[in-house]
């Protein structure tokens, strides 16, 4: 890209924020060139939140000239991309405290540097200071199986404790791994919850997430016991023979098993089908 044609992109960003102001005293709505847009996921208990503005291909070679490689990219039009954390989180395995940045990047042929900014309020990357990077990691370019036209940012592989933030335009995509603490986030207020008085406790879903992330299995057999009284049914059944195979207790979840499979062949329609697959696979996977 030469630098007249740098300099009238400039110029004509600039025409369009000044005429913006105008057109609205008109009364007349006009299309964005690249429209706003937002991402607002759930990953565990924490919140992330992207705004940024989605510009088009438009039959224009994208990186390596209208995006030259090697230097800092809003990752977006109009504004800085803006990416928020509710609590602190890992991103790209390094830490993050929670709050808002702008998401810059430089794009490279074959690596991108991907850059959280402590100055997320901010028009482009003309004003971009390297003194407010809060974190500078690089990742591998992917090279799109189908080209993306409008620009588009996300998040995707989403789990209780960590999430993919996924980029693609064009024929170019990239990833960074972002993880949460759901453990230290959680732990206190289920072991707050079960110590409390009374019996109104959620015994399945703590037993569950000490289940899934191997806190006490120990304690999860003693809540999911305490389950079966609340719910003798057989999706709870089934979930203590889980939880005693995990422990290691062979004869123990079979028997679960054997007893969660009795039980779904007395619960009609999908159900009961659905259980009694799950449990025949725990049982032939506890035979091995």
């Amino acid at each position: 890209m030469t630098t007249y044609t740098r300099f009238f992109l400039v110029l004509v960003t600039a025409l369009a924020t000044f005429t913006a102001p105008a057109a609205a005293q008109s009364g007349l709505d006009f299309p964005a060139a690249s429209p706003p847009a937002m991402v607002r996921d759930q990953v565990g208990l924490t919140t992330v939140e992207i705004d940024y503005a989605r510009p088009g291909v438009k039959e224009r070679t994208i990186f390596g000239d209208l995006i030259p490689y090697g230097e800092v990219w809003r990752t977006g039009a109009n504004a800085a991309t803006r990416i928020s954390f509710s609590s602190d989180v890992t991103f790209g395995g390094k830490p993050v405290a929670a709050g808002a940045y702008a998401l810059f990047t430089i794009p490279g042929e074959t690596e991108w540097t991907i850059i959280l900014n402590a100055a997320p309020e901010q028009w482009g990357s003309y004003g971009y200071d390297t003194s407010n990077d809060v974190v500078r990691v690089n990742v591998e370019a992917q090279t799109l199986r189908e080209p993306v036209e409008t620009m588009r940012l996300g998040l995707d592989h989403i789990r209780s404790d960590s999430a993919h933030l996924t980029f693609a335009w064009d024929t170019t995509g990239f990833r960074v791994p972002i993880e949460v603490d759901i453990v230290a986030q959680l732990k206190p207020q289920i072991e707050a919850a079960m110590t409390g008085a009374g019996n109104d406790k959620p015994y399945l879903a703590a037993a569950m997430f000490y289940y899934e992330h191997d806190v006490d299995l120990d304690k999860a057999l003693d809540w999911i016991d305490a389950a079966l009284v609340q719910q003798p049914r057989v999706w709870v059944q089934y979930r203590k023979g889980l939880i005693q195979a995990k422990r290691g207790d062979v004869r123990g979840a079979k028997d679960s098993a054997i007893k969660a499979l009795a039980m779904a062949k007395d619960v009609p329609g999908e159900l009961g089908a659905e259980y009694q697959r799950l449990s025949e696979a725990l049982l032939e996977s506890l035979e091995g």
